[in-house]
């Protein structure tokens, strides 16, 4: 089985996770780290949690106008969630919203993953290219943002197998 999410990772951990896809151990790993999922499941609830995170590490950066789940954002080939500025004209004014999206299979997800999205597009209010500042910011938020990225990459290697995490 390929590894998409895991593209640009070292050979030598790319064997282990081929090891445990090919064992089925995959699932029983990550359930031994994250037991059970969250319970975020609407609109609403996503929008207090967010707007949580940003009240706690963001007071200062631009207000959000949307955050919701979209059943169109699928997976990393695309993308776990976008945040977008609309732009409106009005009268003479250009006026600018932003919007936070996270795909909606996050909606079954452990709760540090939906935390780490959630991260990632609030830190695009401060900074808009994935460079060395953006990601010092992720980590602000979520000292371990990279491990988290790691184990999502997982999951979603657990998901392209057919497989759940949790039972339905």
């Amino acid at each position: 089985m390929a590894l998409p999410y895991l593209a640009h990772y070292p050979d030598e951990l790319l064997q282990r996770v081929q090891r445990l896809v090919d064992s089925g151990g995959l699932g029983a790993h990550l359930l031994s780290k994250y037991p059970a999922p969250h319970e975020i499941r609407t609109d609403k609830a996503l929008y207090t949690y967010v707007m949580d995170l940003k009240m706690a590490y963001l007071k200062q950066s631009q207000p959000i106008s949307k955050i919701a789940f979209d059943s169109k954002l699928s997976d990393l080939h695309e993308a776990l969630g976008t945040h977008t500025v609309a732009r409106r004209v009005q009268g003479g004014k250009v006026k600018s919203k932003n919007e936070i999206r996270i795909a909606s299979l996050f909606k079954k997800a452990p709760e540090p993953f939906l935390r780490m999205i959630a991260v990632h597009e609030l830190a695009h209010l401060k900074e808009k290219a994935h460079n060395k500042a953006f990601y010092n910011l992720c980590e602000y938020m979520e000292p371990h943002y990279h491990q988290l990225e790691f184990d999502l990459r997982l999951y979603l290697t657990l998901l392209d197998t057919g497989n759940t995490l949790y039972a339905e």
